[in-house]
């Protein structure tokens, strides 16, 4: 449980973090998101173990960049 506690404190604080750059790209913006929440998911599945934590940073983060917030909009053009 400790370990969990520290994990998830962990990820907030980065969460937090990245709350606070405002001069990140929107892409940079949802590469930290998704990557900060990845984390957070992983931890939460794998009961606090780091590598779970570590690999849903990573999956979040990919999918983070790859989320396009304008495609929508030049679909419709």
């Amino acid at each position: 449980m400790t370990s969990r506690l520290i994990t998830v404190s962990a990820t907030l604080a980065l969460l937090l973090s990245v709350a606070a750059c405002g001069n990140m790209s929107r892409r940079d913006q949802n590469t930290a998101t998704g990557a900060a929440i990845g984390g957070v998911a992983g931890a939460v599945l794998t009961g606090g173990s780091g590598v779970g934590t570590v690999g849903g940073a990573a999956v979040g983060g990919v999918i983070g960049h790859e989320i396009d917030p304008h495609r929508d909009d030049r679909d419709r053009k």
